[in-house]
């Protein structure tokens, strides 16, 4: 069976199937890109617990920086975010993002119980 939680026109927040969440791109609001990962990490937290996951459960996890120079300070916050010894399989690119005002988008997939 496949739930979709929040959706719209577009998309679903939300898709859960066979034990695996998979949530739409998330960004955050700021002026620098630790701000907006925050935010984002903030927002990914809300999902994952309507999805009945959690931070321990990550399976995957894909980052776009709209700039590869903000790297480290991306992840000064998302190496505080992620639980020790619970690290996704994860890979951080480049792209142009949605907006210009944006810095940081992620994609996520989770198991849950």
């Amino acid at each position: 069976m496949i739930e979709r939680i929040e959706t719209g026109t577009r998309m679903s927040k939300i898709v859960k199937h066979n034990g695996t969440a998979y949530l739409c791109g998330q960004v955050g609001d700021g002026d620098t890109v630790a701000a907006q990962t925050r935010d984002c990490l903030a927002r990914i937290d809300d999902l994952l617990v309507k999805a009945g996951s959690s931070r321990k459960q990550l399976l995957q996890v894909t980052i776009w920086l709209a700039d590869m120079s903000d790297f480290a300070e991306m992840n000064e916050v998302w190496d505080a975010w992620v639980p020790e010894g619970c690290a996704p399989a994860r890979a951080c690119g480049e792209a142009k993002l949605a907006r210009e005002a944006l810095k940081v988008e992620m994609i996520v997939t989770a198991a849950y119980d």
